[in-house]
């Protein structure tokens, strides 16, 4: 059996393909159907008419969401991932159309509906800061949107997940576009630096000589959002502050975004104490991977602080998985390697933290 599948987007389908049709394959491993492409088409053919039909809809998706902003390869795995997965909360609306579909079925109908909501929501909240050369910058995944969402209108947010997904970047795209729009007076940023294994008083130079190292990521957002010489003046002009997170203590931080990075590595009396400084006006980012904790085992304070505030009003926690993670798709299958190999390993401190995290109580 066959079909022929056409696209009136030359760019979505050379996309697709990718080049000299390398990702054809792939596309191929993931719809279980054979693609032969024509011009702007696929051929799509399978012994079985259920995965032509099936592979046929995820194009009509792909085309519909392409029609409100561009897709690259990790929106295209994401998308069929989403396709595939039977968690309502989670999942696109693939099925909403077809007119096949049972109509006394009102489980179905609850689900596609809260599918075309997903769907909604992530396209609806594409565009959320549009960098100094132009690239518009959008949340990829539902956890993303989320957390984007979370950013904008509660004064805490708490961000924990895998490496790759998001935590940080998103938080200084918030923060700059907050900062770019007038909302907030200057961005914050601070993490802990106990990879020194030395107290910052014994690193040389000055303090952002000191801490600079350890921010980097949030450097390379800021560079990435306004460009090098304007966080340079923002910086000079005291609108994009770098501190140590000790340096937090006995302020209060008024018309502010605020992010702290690699929570993981703070006791929660830190924690505490970083929450504590939040003023008129300013919103904090948390963010923190439980399973790359630095300290010894039972003093990072990130698990129980997320116990502590997960009923309080004005801070939500959000919490990402390797679906999530938009880096090289090897990154998803180390991180799964990885916790297969500590499942197996009896348990230890830290390892349980981990555990306690990825499960909201």
């Amino acid at each position: 059996m066959q079909e022929i599948f056409t696209f009136e987007s030359a760019d979505l389908f050379h996309n697709l393909c990718g080049i000299q049709d390398r990702r054809v394959t792939e596309l191929e491993e993931m719809l279980d159907v054979e693609l032969i492409p024509r011009g702007q088409s696929f051929l799509v053919r399978s012994p079985a008419r259920l995965r032509i039909d099936r592979a046929v809809r995820f194009f009509e998706r792909l085309v519909e969401f392409h029609d409100r902003r561009s897709l690259d390869s990790f929106d295209t795995r994401y998308l069929h991932r989403l396709y595939q997965s039977s968690d309502a909360d989670q999942t696109l609306m693939f099925e909403a159309q077809d007119q096949s579909a049972d109509p006394s079925d009102e489980a179905q109908a609850d689900r596609t509906g809260d599918e075309s909501d997903a769907m909604q929501q992530l396209m609806s909240r594409a565009k959320v800061f549009t960098t100094y050369r132009g690239k518009p910058l959008h949340a990829k995944t539902i956890n993303q949107a989320n957390y984007i969402d979370s950013l904008m209108r509660n004064p805490v947010t708490i961000g924990l997940g895998p490496a790759g997904t998001g935590k940080t970047f998103l938080s200084v795209v918030v923060a700059c576009q907050l900062l770019t729009s007038g909302e907030i007076e200057k961005i914050i940023l601070t993490r802990p630096a106990v990879e020194a294994g030395e107290s910052l008083g014994f690193l040389p130079g000055d303090m952002i000589q000191k801490v600079d190292p350890y921010l980097r990521p949030i450097y390379d957002a800021l560079y990435e959002c306004l460009g090098m010489e304007k966080v340079t003046s923002f910086i000079q002009a005291g609108r994009i502050e770098i501190a140590p997170l000790a340096f937090m203590r006995g302020r209060t931080l008024n018309d502010a975004f605020i992010v702290l990075d690699e929570a993981q590595n703070c006791t929660l009396p830190q924690l505490k104490m970083f929450l504590t400084r939040i003023g008129r006006n300013a919103r904090m980012a948390v963010g923190g991977d439980v399973t790359q904790i630095d300290l010894k085992p039972g003093i990072s304070g990130l698990v129980r602080l997320v116990h502590i505030l997960k009923h309080t009003q004005g801070v939500q926690i959000i919490r990402f998985g390797n679906e999530d993670i938009i880096r090289n798709p090897i990154v998803e299958r180390i991180l799964r390697a990885f916790e297969s190999y500590e499942s197996s390993k009896p348990n230890s401190p830290n390892s349980n933290e981990a555990s306690d995290a990825s499960h909201p109580a």
